[in-house]
């Protein structure tokens, strides 16, 4: 059977990752040197011509990578699907988007926004996109589960392997692949700004799966770590406790 290939991108630099201050500029725009890191990132990425679908989160900054990076797919026809799922973790200023109506007048027919709704940038404690533990483990899950329809159509309608481009977040990219290596109480990422890692999912045939879990390819892993060794189960969980204390202190809730 086919494969469906996640090729996961953490964001070009913004705005905000210049200094803390910066953290409360809102939906902030790439720098200089993020189009650059873009610039790079596609002379690097090396499957172009078999990407079968652009996904970013509706941040500005996520979608402009994306548009960036890959203009090759889009000059092809490709656009970019923005799923709200994979936004970023916080609710500072810098990690709430924009409004829908806002975004459609920048992107235009680019990026297709039929998933974000009203109240997407709504990160109040409470509500859907709350920087709650449970909340961002469950839409991390809703994530795989909709990149796993997407690519089983293009593997079981065309028998081809699916191909898919992910821009999204450094602290989301944590939950998204449940590999908490690098990612601290203080939100820090392991990720570094347009690195690119390339995963498959554990089951792709498995209907039951409702995790819908994803592993790194061998040959991105050699890419990056060598022949370093991840961490163990101990210590993944470790992380992953200190993180929800973190949470609970700071915004509350489960």
């Amino acid at each position: 059977m086919p494969t469906v290939y996640l090729h996961l991108v953490r964001h070009a630099q913004g705005y905000h990752n210049l200094r803390p201050e910066n953290h409360q500029l809102p939906d902030p725009d790439l720098t200089p040197l993020g189009e650059h890191q873009c610039a790079e990132l596609q002379r690097l990425f090396a499957h172009h011509d078999k990407i079968t679908h652009l996904v970013a989160s509706p941040m500005r900054r996520t979608l402009y990578t994306c548009l960036l990076s890959f203009a090759p797919a889009v000059a092809a026809g490709k656009i970019v699907y923005a799923l709200p799922e994979v936004q970023e973790v916080s609710n500072l200023p810098c990690d709430v988007g924009s409004a829908p109506e806002k975004l459609a007048a920048e992107f235009g027919e680019k990026v297709d926004l039929a998933m974000v709704e009203e109240g997407w940038n709504d990160k109040t404690p409470g509500s859907r996109w709350a920087p709650e533990m449970k909340k961002l483990e469950e839409r991390a899950r809703e994530a795989r589960v909709w990149l796993r329809e997407l690519g089983r159509a293009t593997v079981l309608g065309e028998e081809r392997d699916a191909h898919i481009v992910v821009v999204s977040h450094g602290g989301f990219l944590h939950f998204l692949t449940h590999d908490f290596d690098g990612m601290n109480a203080q939100y820090g990422t392991g990720w570094q700004n347009t690195e690119c890692r390339t995963y498959e999912f554990e089951d792709l045939e498995a209907a039951d799966d409702e995790e819908a879990r994803i592993k790194e390819t061998a040959s991105s892993w050699r890419g990056r770590r060598g022949s370093a060794t991840g961490l163990t189960e101990t210590e993944q969980m470790e992380l992953k406790v200190a993180l929800e204390s973190r949470l609970k202190e700071e915004f509350g809730g489960a």
